[in-house]
């Protein structure tokens, strides 16, 4: 496993702080989250999604549905990226945003990792 990029941003007082990770095998992706957890362990989410070969994985961790996980696994896709996991911790800033800026946020928080 190796973290290629982060990025980071700030909506409504919310933070998104992303991870773009090259993996090679499915226990990566735990180690990873692990130690994301460590790390920001006031964080309210912890969403994402990888790609290995055919094996395709969301998670939303308590978001609405779709609003985290699909948008960006729709980035990995989007790109055509494989071995690749990207998360996006979330510190929520006390303001609801709504569906549609939730998912927004989401996926502009992982497409400035493949942008950088």
């Amino acid at each position: 496993m190796k973290k290629l990029n982060t990025s980071e941003v700030i909506e409504k007082k919310s933070k998104f702080i992303g991870y773009l990770y090259e993996i090679n095998n499915i226990e990566e992706v735990s180690l990873i989250l692990e130690e994301l957890k460590k790390e920001h362990k006031k964080a309210n989410h912890f969403c994402y999604a990888y790609k290995i070969g055919n094996i395709e994985k969301k998670n939303e961790d308590k978001e609405p549905s779709n609003t985290a996980g699909k948008p960006i696994l729709d980035i990995i896709n989007y790109n055509n990226l494989n071995n690749t996991l990207i998360v996006v911790v979330r510190y929520f800033g006390g303001t609801l945003l709504g569906r549609g800026l939730l998912t927004r946020t989401y996926s502009k928080t992982a497409r400035m990792l493949i942008e950088k």
